[in-house]
């Protein structure tokens, strides 16, 4: 039989967590869950060519509707064939409705019952986005996984404010299901609440009412503590569909993705890996640490002793630190080769790991040796 776009096959279970593999059917090939998404904002994968993304097993990237709107706007790219002709990726892409980014406008927007009025952070225009607008735009830029317009309300947020969030959230989640796709797009939910067990279970459990093909865990990693995002993301998860994938938006810290999936998490996405990378900072196996600092100026390691990735097979922390204070890009861009390569090395690791029930072992081995910053 034939494997058709939203089909989510659990391959093997962890037997002393929730932890699960899995693969997601979409448009453009199979997805291996657990999976990190690399974030191509505007259409690119900061320093990164699609050709090294697949040298590197990247199975699918993220990008922002609210950024390819603002420039170089939908109907360019559409008129190039779509968002995977644009950028040449011929793998699965999954596109953020926007409306986390426009409700961090918290000074140019005003939210409405049908959608959101903002000035662009770019020239000032003044814009609308709503569930209609948001589902317009990904179904012409033909991602394989839409995500609804949601609110995403601020931390701090008291219950009031949070659950009238959840009520607007479900409401154009709703709308969001009415509106037209792109052969083979699937669409998630998004689960808000703040940090109220409460809201996030109710805002679950009615979005399985509503009925999506996957759901994604919002408004965490929003300022609040390590403690009251995990447990965020637990209050979230019971209310989901067991066979549906479950996605955490924008955490990408590996030691709280590690927790995560713990939990029974599928999808993660965040900027942390080429961020970093464009700050001098390397991800290992023990932690991070600042390649560009002093210590390292004549230190001929490779970044991480032992990885197998380009960076690490031909050049030294030296050289590498060299290119940083010479601001040669080249330098950011072996960083970033280097994060990219240690996140998807962690995740294939976690994945047979929970394959050979032996995800409790690398968990306990994880935590023993990874410090968040390190040397």
């Amino acid at each position: 039989m034939t494997a058709a776009p939203g089909d989510f096959e659990i391959l093997s279970r962890d037997p002393g967590s929730k932890a699960r593999c899995a693969r997601l059917q979409t448009a453009h090939g199979p997805v291996e869950t657990p999976v990190f998404m690399p974030v191509g904002t505007q259409a690119t994968v900061k320093a990164m060519s699609p050709l090294e993304l697949e040298e590197l097993a990247v199975p699918i990237i993220l990008s922002n509707t609210y950024h390819l709107l603002l420039r170089p706007g939908i109907p360019i790219i559409e008129a190039c064939g779509g968002l995977h002709a644009f950028m040449g990726w011929s793998h699965p892409i999954l596109t953020d409705s926007g409306g986390f980014q426009v409700f961090s406008l918290a000074d140019r927007r005003k939210i409405q019952p049908d959608g959101v009025a903002f000035r662009s952070h770019v020239d000032g225009s003044l814009l609308f986005l709503g569930p209609v607008e948001a589902m317009d735009a990904q179904r012409r830029l033909g991602s394989d996984i839409a995500m609804v317009f949601d609110e995403c309300p601020p931390h701090p947020s008291d219950h009031d404010y949070a659950c009238t969030a959840v009520q607007r959230t479900l409401t154009w989640a709703a709308r969001c299901k009415e509106q037209p796709r792109a052969a083979g797009q699937l669409v998630f939910g998004i689960v808000q609440g703040g940090v109220y067990a409460d809201l996030r279970d109710q805002c679950a459990r009615e979005l399985v009412n509503i009925g999506f093909d996957g759901y994604a865990v919002g408004g965490v990693s929003v300022g609040e503590s390590e403690t009251e995002l995990l447990t965020g993301i637990a209050h979230s998860l019971p209310g989901l569909p067991e066979d549906r994938p479950r996605y955490v938006m924008g955490v990408g810290d590996l030691r709280q993705m590690v927790e995560a999936v713990a939990l029974g998490v599928d999808m993660f996405d965040c900027v942390m890996p080429t961020r970093i990378a464009r700050n001098g900072g390397a991800f290992t196996k023990r932690g991070r640490y600042p390649v560009k600092a002093g210590r390292y100026k004549d230190d001929t390691r490779p970044v991480e002793e032992g990885c197998a990735c380009y960076a690490c097979r031909h050049f030294t922390r030296a050289y590498i630190r060299h290119l940083l204070q010479a601001d040669e890009i080249l330098g950011v861009r072996l960083l970033t080769i280097h994060n990219l390569h240690r996140y998807m090395t962690t995740m294939d690791e976690m994945r047979s790991a929970i394959a050979t029930g032996a995800f409790a072992t690398f968990k306990e081995e994880f935590f023993a040796h990874y410090k968040e910053e390190r040397e």
